[in-house]
């Protein structure tokens, strides 16, 4: 029996009054996501439901097992931008769900700050967002660059490959992933023993394959990390290195929240669900945004509920816990808002591993080993 029949059978045997009847909205604000080049030739357009799938699919989740105790949630779309904050208020709407740019992240949650909105971020994977510029109101699922690289840290240094080598592109976002990259080397004990920045351009002459050997030819490295979040080069690194070796980060071996092709611990069912709710295979902003709805319809269920003061309480609970389909419960950390939760290693088609990696101890809990810790963070607005 899954956990969510468990809970519907479970609340069956509670007396009519236990739980307040009410309704909860959620609101998804989104963005359209900017038209660039495919990370391949195989590769289309993203979808245009890309995380609001996830969304729908908590939302029916929730909706099968609040009828029991009175619940219903409901969906509210709408366009990010200035008002979006008064409208939530005016319309009474204190759970959203957001895939949005950092500073739009920032904007609403300082125009939310006395409305008792709870923002949940399924989009942006900066670090400074659970750091220095954190916000109280503002909760994450989708995992943090840190993590990611902590996540793939702890698989390649288990495998004792400590000596990477990196190519970082021109992008800002390549400059933070590489940022995370290194911090997660000094981490772990890897070390970096070569760098350079990815500065060649694609033309009729010169082949980014070329490139990537010319580079690689006098390094000694066990690993090739990239850090290519704008699909310039990282595609054509694997298999076209000077020496035989692996590579890692934003492509070919990478940390992810959620893989296609993850069937473990009732992942397949999920899948399933969403490929006939969506007719495509779930990403990881679905994923994402799955998670975000679903932990407000725990936390309404478990609060007995639809005060948005209660449900709220309740997600930052420490005892609040949600089961994510990967084989532990995920929660919020009490000082950066951040889902602590298991990362699935892989590539294109296949998971690979799990992290937290066996034999990496933490004093509280190994999930905490990934991203910043409660001693070295920087948010200080909680």
């Amino acid at each position: 029996m899954s956990r969510l029949s468990f809970l519907m059978a479970l609340v069956l045997l509670l007396p009519p009054s236990a739980v307040r009847a009410g309704e909860i909205r959620i609101a998804w604000l989104s963005m359209p996501a900017a038209v660039g080049r495919a990370p391949s030739v195989l590769d289309g357009p993203p979808p245009r439901d890309l995380g609001l799938a996830g969304l729908r699919l908590a939302l029916a989740d929730n909706n099968a097992g609040g009828r029991f105790v009175g619940q219903s949630f409901r969906l509210a779309e709408m366009e990010p931008g200035a008002g979006v904050a008064e409208r939530l208020a005016k319309e009474g709407i204190r759970f959203a769900v957001a895939d949005l740019p950092a500073a739009e992240l920032l904007r609403l949650a300082d125009a939310a700050r006395d409305s008792g909105l709870v923002l949940i971020n399924a989009g942006a994977e900066d670090d400074i967002l659970r750091e220095a510029e954190c916000r109280a109101n503002l909760l994450h699922t989708v995992p943090s660059r840190a993590m990611q690289a902590d996540a793939l840290a702890q698989v390649l240094v288990r495998r004792n490959w400590k000596k990477w080598a990196m190519l970082v592109g021109p992008a800002p976002e390549d400059q933070a992933r590489a940022a995370a990259i290194r911090r997660a080397a000094r981490k772990f004990g890897a070390r970096i023993v070569a760098e350079r920045p990815w500065t060649y351009t694609r033309d009729a002459q010169r082949g980014a394959e070329g490139e990537v050997a010319a580079v690689t030819r006098d390094w000694s490295y066990d690993v090739l990390m990239v850090a290519d979040e704008t699909n310039e080069f990282g595609d054509t690194a694997p298999f076209n290195t000077f020496d035989p070796r692996p590579v890692a980060g934003t492509q070919g071996l990478a940390a992810t929240a959620w893989h296609p092709a993850h069937d473990q611990w009732g992942a397949a069912q999920a899948q399933s669900r969403f490929r006939a709710q969506a007719g495509r295979a779930m990403a990881e902003k679905d994923f994402a945004a799955w998670v975000a709805g679903r932990a407000v319809g725990e936390a309404a269920m478990r609060a007995r509920s639809v005060e948005p003061s209660r449900i709220a309480a309740m997600l930052r609970s420490p005892d609040f816990a949600l089961p994510v389909y990967k084989g532990r419960t995920a929660g919020f950390r009490s000082w950066d808002g951040q889902l602590r939760q298991p990362m699935l290693v892989g590539w294109a088609r296949n998971v690979v591993t799990t992290a937290p990696q066996e034999g990496f101890l933490h004093p509280v809990t190994d999930l905490d080993t990934l991203g910043t810790d409660k001693g070295e963070n920087a948010c200080v607005s909680r």
